[in-house]
C-alpha cells in the first residue's frame, strides 16, 4: 500500500479512498478488502507511534549536552569580543605614536623616487651623448639594423628628456638622423617593394615601425606601386595603338583588378598593423588621376574620329561601370568587415568616373546631335503631297520611340544626372520634327486654290489628325519622362543623403561638376514643388500653334469657294440697276417676286454639301482629331464629349459665322442701293438664313439686322431701327440715301 500520499500538502481522503478502491482486488470483495485495509492502516499507525517515541527519547537524552555546548560558545564569544577591543585600542595607540614617523618615511620615499628619476635622466643624457657619438660610426658601417637599434634607444632617451631645456634641439637632431637612415634605405626599399619581396619588406616595416616612420614607409610603397601601374598603362598604350581606347581601358581595368588582389595578399603579410583596404584605395585613386596619357585625353582624341559620339561614350561608360562594380566588391572583400575611409573611397570612385564628368556636362549636345541624325530616318517627303501627309502621320510612333530611347540613354549614360541636358535635346528634337509639319502646312497653303477642292480638305484634316496624335503621344512621353525624373530624384537624394551609403553609386557627386549639381537640384526642386511636366510648356506652345495653323488652313480651304462668291457682292449688277428706268417697276414688286441671286445660291448649295464631306472625319470616333480640334479652337472645348457629330456642327458653325461676317462686311462696302436692290439683297440674306436653318444654324445678329434695315421704308427707318447696331443703322442709311431726321 502506497502511504506516500499521506505526506502531500493537498492530501484528500476522498480521492485516496476512491483511487484505492479502483483495484481489482477491491472490486471482488469489498468487505474483505476494507477489513484488510483497516488492519494495514492500524499497523502503520503503530509503527509511526513507535518511531515517534524513540525519537523523543533520543532528543530528551541529548538536550543537556546541547545546553552545555551552547553555554561554552557564549563564553568564548564574550572572550573574543574583549580581545578585539583590546587590539583596537593598541592599533589606535600605535597610529598615534607613529603618525609623524610615517609622514617622514613618505617624504623620504618621494625624495628617493625623484632622485631615481634624476639619476635616470642623467644616465639617459649621458646615454644620448654616447649614442649620438657612436651613431656616426655605425652610419659609416652601413649596418641598418644597428643604426635602427641606436635610433630606437635615442628615441627612448628623448622621451625621458622631454623636460630638458634643449629638448627641441635634440628632437630635431633625432629627426635628422632618421632622415639619414631613410635616405640610406630608400634604394633598398624601392627594390624590395618593386620585387615584392616579403622577407625584405618585413624587415623595413619592423625598422620603420620602431622609429615611428611607418607612414613614410607606406608612401614609399605607394610611390613604387604607382610607378609600376603607370608604366603598365604606358606600355599598353604604346604597344597596342591599333586597338583603341576602349580596348586599352578594358585591359588596364583587368590589370588593376588583378593587381588589387595580389597586393591585398602581399600587404596582409607585410603591413600587419596598417589598413590594407585604405592603403590600396589611396594608391588606386592617385594612380587613376595621374595616368599619362590620361583617360580623358585618350577619350577626347578617339571621340574626334567617331561619327556616333554618344554611342561610343556609352560603350566606354559601360566598361567603366563594370570595372567600378568589380572594384567595389574587391574593396569590400579587402576590408573584411572593418570600416574603410569613406572620404578616400569617394575620391577613388570620383577618380574612376572623372573622365566622364566633362562629357556628361555636354550630354545635351551629344544627345541633340544623335536625335537630329535620327530625324533623317523620319524624312517623309514624297512626290505626291497626299502621300507626304500620310507618311508624316505614320512616322509619329517612330518619332516618339526615338524620344523614349533618348530617355533610356540618359539613364544608362548619366544615371539620370543628365536630365537637364535631355530636356534641352528633346525640345530641339521636337521642334525640328515639327518643322516637317510646318513645311507640309506651307505646301498646303501654297497649293490651295479658290475653287472647291475636297482632296485638299481631306489632306488638311488628315494633317490635323496627325498633329492631334502627335500631341497625345508627346503628352504621354512628357508624363513618362517626368515620372522617371522623379524616381531618379528620390534615388539620388537617398544615395547622396546617406552618410553610410556606397560612394560608388553616389552618381550626382561622381558625374556632375558643382555647377551641374546645382542645376540638377534646381530641376528636382521645381519638379517636386510645382509638379509640372518637363516638356509641357514647350509642347503646349509649339503644338497648340501648329494645331491652330492647320485648323486655320483647313478653314481657308473650306471657306475659299464661299469667299470667291461673296467677293461679287459689292460689284453685283443688281445694285447698279438703280440708275435704269426699270428700277421704279422693280421697286414696286412684292417681296416674294424676288429670287435669290446666283452667287448666294452657289454658296447655299456648297454649304449643303459640307456635312457629307465632313462626316468621314468628324462623325466617327477619332480621338486624335478631337484633341487637335479642341486645342485649335476654344469653341470645340465647349462641346460635351458625348455629342455625336458635334464637332462637325461646330466646324459648320465656324464656317457659317465666317460666311455671315464676310457677307456683312461686303454688304457694308456697297456704295448705293435702290429700293429694288434693297429687296433683292434682303431676299439673298433670307435665302442664306434658310440654308443655315436647314443645317441647324442661324444667321448672325448683324446680318439679321441688315436684312431688317433693308426692308424698312424710309419713313419708318428712324423709328423702327432703334434696336439695331448704330454702326449698321448709319451704314445702311447711307447706302439707301435716307436722310436722317435727327
Amino acid at each position: 500500500m502506497d502511504v506516500a500520499a499521506f505526506s502531500d500538502d493537498n492530501f484528500q481522503v476522498e480521492d485516496w479512498i476512491n483511487k484505492t478502491f479502483k483495484f481489482a482486488e477491491a472490486q471482488e470483495n469489498k468487505d474483505a478488502f476494507v477489513s484488510s485495509l483497516i488492519m494495514k492502516l492500524q499497523l502503520y499507525v503503530q509503527q509511526v507511534n513507535s518511531a515517534l517515541e524513540d525519537t523523543s527519547q533520543q532528543v530528551l537524552q541529548s538536550l543537556p549536552r546541547v545546553m552545555r555546548d551552547t553555554e561554552i560558545l557564549h563564553q568564548e564569544a564574550l572572550l573574543l569580543r574583549d580581545k578585539m577591543h583590546s587590539v583596537k585600542q593598541e592599533i589606535a595607540k600605535v597610529e598615534q605614536d607613529t603618525g609623524q614617523s610615517m609622514k617622514i618615511l613618505e617624504r623620504i620615499d618621494t625624495l628617493k623616487t625623484e632622485l631615481q628619476i634624476a639619476k635616470q635622466a642623467l644616465h639617459e643624457a649621458d646615454n644620448w651623448t654616447v649614442l649620438a657619438t657612436d651613431l656616426e660610426e655605425v652610419f659609416e658601417s652601413g649596418d641598418i639594423e644597428s643604426i635602427s637599434a641606436k635610433l630606437v634607444s635615442m628615441q627612448q632617451s628623448l622621451r625621458i628628456l622631454a623636460n630638458v631645456p634643449d629638448y627641441e634641439d635634440r628632437k630635431l637632431q633625432l629627426e635628422g638622423l632618421k632622415n639619414r637612415l631613410e635616405a640610406m634605405t630608400s634604394p633598398l626599399l624601392v627594390q624590395a617593394f618593386t620585387s615584392s619581396s616579403v622577407e625584405q619588406s618585413r624587415v623595413f616595416v619592423r625598422i620603420f615601425t620602431a622609429i615611428d616612420r611607418l607612414p613614410q614607409l607606406l608612401k614609399y610603397y605607394h610611390k613604387c606601386q604607382k610607378g609600376v601601374l603607370m608604366q603598365q598603362w604606358q606600355n599598353l598604350v604604346e604597344t597596342e595603338q591599333d586597338e583603341g581606347v576602349a580596348e586599352w581601358m578594358h585591359k588596364f581595368y583587368d590589370i588593376l583588378l588583378s593587381n588589387w588582389h595580389d597586393q591585398v595578399k602581399w600587404c596582409c603579410q607585410v603591413f600587419t598593423s596598417a589598413s590594407v583596404a585604405n592603403t590600396l584605395i589611396e594608391l588606386y585613386a592617385d594612380t587613376l588621376k595621374s595616368l599619362d596619357p590620361s583617360f580623358s585625353a585618350c577619350i577626347d582624341a578617339a571621340l574626334k574620329q567617331q561619327s556616333d559620339q554618344l554611342t561610343f561614350l556609352m560603350d566606354l561608360r559601360q566598361i567603366t561601370k563594370h570595372f567600378a562594380v568589380n572594384l567595389q566588391v574587391a574593396v569590400d572583400s579587402a576590408s573584411q568587415g572593418k570600416p574603410v575611409n569613406k572620404e578616400g573611397l569617394l575620391l577613388l570612385a570620383q577618380s574612376v568616373y572623372s573622365p566622364y564628368v566633362a562629357h556628361v556636362s555636354k550630354y545635351a549636345h551629344y544627345e541633340q546631335t544623335y536625335l537630329v541624325q535620327q530625324l533623317t530616318v523620319l524624312e517623309c517627303s514624297k512626290t505626291d503631297l497626299m502621300d507626304t501627309v500620310q507618311s508624316l502621320g505614320q512616322s509619329t510612333p517612330r518619332a516618339i520611340s526615338i524620344a523614349v530611347e533618348a530617355n533610356k540613354r540618359c539613364l544608362l549614360f548619366t544615371e539620370g544626372c543628365g536630365y537637364c541636358g535631355l530636356i534641352k535635346a528633346l525640345k530641339i528634337y521636337i521642334s525640328k520634327y515639327l518643322d516637317q509639319y510646318r513645311h507640309i502646312l506651307r505646301q498646303l497653303d501654297f497649293q490651295k486654290s479658290d475653287r472647291e477642292d475636297w482632296n485638299m480638305f481631306q489632306m488638311c484634316l488628315t494633317l490635323l489628325q496627325s498633329v492631334g496624335e502627335l500631341l497625345n503621344q508627346l503628352r504621354q512621353l512628357d508624363r513618362d519622362v517626368t515620372r522617371s525624373l522623379l524616381d531618379v530624384s528620390r534615388k539620388l537624394s537617398d544615395l547622396n543623403g546617406s552618410k553610410e551609403g556606397n560612394p560608388f553609386i553616389q552618381f550626382k557627386k561622381l558625374l556632375l561638376s558643382s555647377a551641374g549639381q546645382k542645376e540638377l537640384d534646381a530641376l528636382f526642386s521645381s519638379m517636386q514643388e510645382g509638379e509640372q511636366m518637363l516638356l509641357e510648356e514647350h509642347i503646349t506652345l509649339s503644338l497648340n500653334k501648329l494645331c491652330s495653323d492647320v485648323h486655320h488652313t483647313t478653314f481657308q480651304v473650306i471657306f475659299a469657294p464661299i469667299s470667291v462668291q461673296l467677293e461679287q457682292v459689292q460689284s453685283a449688277s443688281a445694285w447698279s440697276s438703280v440708275s435704269k428706268p426699270a428700277t421704279a417697276i422693280s421697286a414696286d414688286l412684292p417681296a416674294f417676286s424676288f429670287a435669290p441671286q446666283e452667287y448666294i445660291t452657289q454658296i447655299g448649295q456648297y454649304l449643303m454639301t459640307l456635312p457629307q464631306h465632313l462626316e468621314p472625319f468628324l462623325l466617327q470616333d477619332n480621338p486624335s482629331l478631337t484633341l487637335a480640334l479642341r486645342v485649335a479652337d476654344a469653341k470645340y472645348e465647349l462641346l460635351s464629349g458625348g455629342a455625336e457629330g458635334g464637332f462637325a456642327d461646330v466646324l459648320l458653325g465656324i464656317i457659317a459665322k465666317g460666311t455671315c461676317q464676310t457677307y456683312c462686311d461686303n454688304i457694308l462696302g456697297i456704295c448705293e442701293l435702290g429700293p429694288g436692290a434693297c429687296k433683292q439683297l434682303a431676299t439673298d440674306i433670307d435665302y442664306l438664313g434658310n440654308v443655315l436653318e436647314d443645317l441647324g444654324l442661324s444667321l448672325s445678329d448683324h446680318l439679321q439686322q441688315v436684312s431688317t434695315l433693308l426692308r424698312l421704308s424710309p419713313e419708318e427707318y428712324q423709328t423702327k431701327s432703334s434696336g439695331c447696331s448704330p454702326r449698321l443703322v448709319a451704314a445702311v442709311r447711307q447706302m439707301r440715301n435716307i436722310t436722317s431726321s435727327g
